[in-house]
């Protein structure tokens, strides 16, 4: 592939932190299952709350759990294109195994297929 893995795999990684610090923001890891983010459910300290308060914190959790899946697939693209980096498959279509091109691993170091395969 390409003499600019190396290029790439700096830019997944700065990518990868900042996903990372972007899905803290609206989840935490899963206990149960450390591979997977969920959303951060609302805090239920006020069960008193307003009708108004309950509805806003649940607003809020759905949107939360919308961006997060966003955040999450983007994430485990960033990480799988990491991975192939690391073994030697990085800049490989998946579909035909030729070379992705320069341009589209530049606007998405994560492609994981040439322009011909999107």
């Amino acid at each position: 592939m390409t003499n600019n893995t190396e290029h790439y795999k700096k830019l997944l990684e700065r990518e990868l932190k900042l996903l990372e610090a972007d899905l803290k923001t609206v989840g935490r890891i899963n206990p149960d299952n450390p591979k997977d983010w969920e959303a951060v459910p609302p805090e239920s300290e006020n069960m008193g709350a307003e009708i108004e308060e309950v509805a806003e914190k649940m607003d809020e959790y759905e949107s939360n759990t919308a961006v997060l899946k966003q955040l999450e697939i983007k994430y485990n693209e960033v990480k799988e294109a990491l991975a192939r980096a690391n073994d030697g498959t990085f800049g490989k279509c998946i579909v035909c195994g030729k070379d992705i091109e320069d341009d589209r691993l530049g606007a998405n170091p994560a492609a994981k297929t040439c322009k011909k395969h999107m």
